[in-house]
């Protein structure tokens, strides 16, 4: 007869084993609330910059009905109308954005203004598009988390 191997026990585990378990563990202590405001704020400025781009004063600038003119070009939608609708959307969804009030709702609404400008105005930056996609995706799946208006108004119906 042959003789049974043995069994094999926990394997030893080496220093850069453990260094890296370690890592891997701090990472996993980053709390949802810091992620989910990172995945808030940072896109929030880029459309708020935007925005501020397509305002003078308290008024839409001449730049920007022109952009949409010439450059954005989007279908169905008046030049004009789509300078205002956008100047609007891009100062609004952002605050709300930002404090977290109605946080799923401003993620979905800047999710689709940014699917309209990659399939229509600017299709070869997806890569920026999709940090921008991914970002709001976290929020309308996640929630805002802990550092958010909507946090604090759901405990108070609830409390």
């Amino acid at each position: 007869m042959t003789a049974a191997a043995p069994i094999a026990g926990p394997r030893p585990r080496g220093s850069l084993v453990a260094a890296v378990e370690r890592l891997i563990g701090l990472f996993e202590a980053i709390p949802y609330s810091a992620l989910a405001l990172a995945a808030r704020i940072f896109p929030a400025a880029v459309f708020w910059q935007s925005g501020q781009t397509k305002v003078q004063g308290f008024g839409l600038s001449d730049s920007a009905v022109y952009l949409f003119q010439e450059e954005y070009r989007l279908p169905l939608i008046d030049p004009t109308v789509a300078a205002y609708g956008a100047a609007f959307a891009e100062h609004f969804f952002p605050i709300l954005l930002v404090i977290g009030l109605a946080s799923r709702f401003a993620a979905l609404a800047l999710l689709g203004m940014t699917l309209v400008i990659e399939i229509f105005v600017y299709p070869d930056a997806w890569p920026t598009h999709g940090v921008w996609a991914a970002c709001f995706l976290l929020v309308i799946a996640r929630g805002p988390g802990s550092f958010s208006l909507d946090r604090l108004i759901a405990g108070a119906r609830r409390g």
